[in-house]
């Protein structure tokens, strides 16, 4: 029983190796380097098949290496052109970078529009019963 306690924490320590280290060690630079540019370009590519300009890109993804990003735009146009790719419309507007609130809207149904609407209509006009009724009184 002692043994199973003492290599319980070992075995759940060993199970997340890579995220404990980067926590406490920090990130490697190389491999983050990497990371980064891996993500770069990505959203250079995506960017480019979506028809978005490549100043766009930049603006939107500050955070990511100019570099990167214009490498993964230049290879998907060549990609693009050598296998006649049509650029695809974004059905989405572009994501807001990091740090930044954007407003929330909360949408109302259809059918509690309508409700209300009629609640507030109805409100009113038991208010112009009840004054109705006030004035004849007097």
């Amino acid at each position: 029983m002692k043994r199973l306690l003492l290599a319980l924490p070992l075995v759940f320590s060993l199970t997340a190796c890579d995220q404990i280290q980067r926590q406490v060690l920090g990130e490697d630079p190389a491999a983050k380097a990497a990371r980064q540019e891996a993500e770069g370009k990505a959203v250079g590519g995506a960017c480019r098949h979506s028809g978005r300009a490549i100043e766009d890109c930049y603006a939107i993804y500050h955070w990511l290496q100019k570099a990167a990003i214009f490498a993964g735009w230049q290879e998907m146009d060549a990609y693009m052109r050598t296998n006649k790719i049509e650029e695809v419309e974004p059905q989405l507007p572009p994501p807001e970078p990091p740090g930044t609130r954007r407003a929330t809207k909360v949408e109302v149904p259809a059918e509690k529009a309508e409700k209300t609407d009629k609640a507030a209509k109805g409100e009113k006009a038991e208010g112009k019963t009840a004054e109705k009724s006030e004035k004849s009184a007097k």
